[in-house]
């Protein structure tokens, strides 16, 4: 099934054509439709002419798409972040290159699955091994999408990024075929049906299976900024670890104790409102180590007082140790004991992964009235292999404190939601400079709040007290193993016919 690279004067097209619509395909501009279009466009243009001008041109789309998709949104410096973009751009041409280099040898029907089964395969292995996670993933791109969405509930990402491939790949062959349609046929109906199917399925399932448990009243708030912040320099010298007077100590607990009492006290109103569960955001309780415990004391008083389960996210601060940062969340039960305390598993990598102590990485739960209760801590919810716990220990639902940034608002959060459809929770994401949301375990968005214009920075969300057990969160990534396993099955074949 070769195809040639007889496009004749209009060849320029086709790069243009890839090139505009990557810029738009993923990342903080994303267009769903786009993150489509795009491979089509660019898969045909890879597998004609010659590799050593085509696949460097390739490469250069993908790597300016990337900074452009993503700019703002990766915390680095610049010779790290154009590290960073040439890594994603050579991973996301491999595909194409498998593409070029299996589709002549294999009849049509085989070779549409080359490409998407290329592509889900990198992609996951991508996930596996970078220090971000799944970021970058094009299945992020349809978060608006919800029939479509219900799908990674059975594959994980990689099924939405194998179809979005398959549909580059049998579209190419319907192309390349023109006029000689009998022969695209069989493989272009059967993407067809399929990807009818996974959207009627997962239209079905939002329509007719909706959540139907009792619900539970979450309220959860940022940290607002009262009293007197300190200065920019001792906030600078505090993150470096670097010595600090007693009188400077002094300034930063005082911000921190007016911090937390404004907190705890709007807690106490949360809770006569009808609150059952309240929580906050990420190191909202900014506080020195050896003034924590009295911190939780109070916390303990309040949870027992009103009868609530109250979720300190704490960013406590142990001075001269080598990572001073404790990035956690205490759950303190309605009998004022504590339920769980949970450390961040995955610190965003840099400064924040320098400051943060660690502990086993373990997802925590607690039964409850209100079902099985978890946590995860924002960046967690980047890695689908981490929250794949919660998944197993039947998490109904999950408090992810969190913070943000304006260039990763709302996207971060949204990519969030995928892990509640994935492992079949429900989701309450407080998120601090950015958009907080609550979503039920087929991501139906139940509240949401953006902290950049609500002015007393508090969600309530009434949130299902039971989540399922879906497909994924047993088999987890048989899929992509799958795809893998596929290629290698193709090349040995392809091999043993040469």
């Amino acid at each position: 099934m070769a195809e040639t690279a007889g496009m004749g004067s209009r060849a320029w097209l086709l790069p243009a054509t890839a090139g505009a619509l990557l810029l738009i395909a993923n990342g903080r501009n994303s267009v769903p439709l786009a993150a489509w279009l795009a491979p089509f466009f660019l898969l045909r243009f890879t597998r004609g002419g010659r590799a050593r001008v085509r696949l460097p041109a390739a490469f250069s789309m993908l790597f300016i798409s990337w900074l452009f998709q993503f700019r703002g949104m990766v915390p680095a410096p610049r010779p790290i972040l154009i590290a960073v973009a040439a890594t994603y751009s050579l991973a996301l041409l491999v595909p194409y290159l498998v593409d070029r280099a299996l589709t002549p040898k294999l009849p049509a029907a085989w070779a549409t699955l080359v490409f998407p089964a290329a592509w889900a395969g990198t992609e996951y292995l991508m996930t596996l091994a970078s220090p971000y996670g799944s970021w970058g993933a094009m299945a992020y791109s349809q978060f608006s999408d919800l029939p479509l969405m219900q799908l990674v509930s059975v594959t994980g990402l990689a099924g939405v990024t194998f179809l979005m491939g398959w549909f580059a790949s049998a579209m190419n062959l319907a192309w390349a075929h023109g006029r000689s349609w009998r022969r695209a046929r069989k493989p272009v109906a059967l993407f067809a049906a399929t990807l009818a199917a996974v959207l009627m399925g997962g239209g079905i399932r939002v329509a007719f299976f909706p959540p139907d448990a009792p619900t539970v009243r979450v309220a959860s708030m940022n940290r607002r900024d009262v009293g007197s912040a300190p200065s920019k320099d001792l906030e600078r010298r505090l993150l470096r670890n670097q010595p600090l007077t007693d009188v400077e100590v002094g300034l930063l607990r005082d911000n921190g104790r007016t911090g937390t009492d404004d907190l705890l006290a709007r807690t106490s109103r949360a809770a006569d409102a009808g609150a059952n569960i309240i929580f906050w955001n990420e190191t909202a309780g900014d506080v020195f180590k050896e003034d924590e415990p009295a911190l939780i004391a109070q916390a303990q008083q309040l949870a027992s007082r009103k009868q609530i389960y109250l979720g300190l996210a704490l960013g406590a601060w142990q001075r001269g140790a080598r990572k001073p940062l404790e990035n956690k969340l205490v759950l303190i039960a309605p009998d004022g004991r504590i339920a769980y305390e949970y450390w961040k598993a995955r610190p965003v990598p840099g400064d924040e992964k320098n400051l943060t102590s660690q502990l086993d990485g373990n997802i925590k739960t607690v039964l409850t009235p209100h079902g099985r209760l978890g946590s995860a801590i924002c960046f967690d919810l980047d890695f689908p292999q981490l929250l794949a716990q919660a998944g197993r220990l039947g998490t109904d639902v999950l408090l992810a404190p969190s913070n943000d940034w304006r260039d990763i608002d709302p996207w971060h959060t949204h990519m969030a939601t995928f892990r509640a459809v994935e492992q079949g929770f429900n989701l309450v994401r407080q998120t601090r400079s950015g958009l907080s949301m609550a979503v039920d375990y087929q991501g139906r968005a139940l509240a949401q709040m953006d902290d950049f214009g609500s002015p007393d920075r508090e969600m309530t969300a009434y949130v299902p007290t039971r989540g399922v057990r879906t497909v994924y969160s047993r088999i987890g990534d048989a899929f992509a193993w799958g795809c893998l396993f596929g290629l290698a099955m193709l090349l040995f074949a392809i091999r043993n016919r040469s």
